[in-house]
């Protein structure tokens, strides 16, 4: 089976400045985080990652945010604080990742007549 095939949620920010993008456990999760906020971080965040798209939304390429780029945005550059701030003022979205399919190697084996 291609890997590959799985759910990803993040939560999205656009800042000022740059968008921010933390990958979540689930929208759910974040769902009850918001109504409870007694609910730890580590059970909603998928990883304390921090990641800016350089103002390309939530398709572009993922680059770990640097502590002056969250430090300009967030006024701290603590990620309890960042990736609380990402979640409340954020958007959640789910995406489906699609398997990594095709043709490998299409010189190997019988696929090719080897003359």
């Amino acid at each position: 089976m291609p890997r590959g095939n799985a759910q990803k949620t993040i939560c999205h920010f656009k800042g000022g400045q740059d968008d921010f993008i933390i990958f979540v456990e689930s929208a759910e999760a974040v769902a009850s985080w918001k109504k409870d906020k007694t609910i730890p971080l580590a059970q909603v965040v998928d990883g304390y990652k921090i990641f800016v798209t350089h103002k390309h939304g939530t398709q572009g390429v993922l680059d770990t945010a640097s502590k002056g780029t969250l430090d300009t945005e967030f006024g701290t550059h603590k990620d309890d604080d960042v990736v609380t701030q990402i979640l409340e003022k954020g958007t959640v979205q789910e995406h489906e990742e699609h398997g990594r399919g095709g043709e490998t190697n299409v010189s190997m084996g019988g696929k090719v007549s080897h003359n």
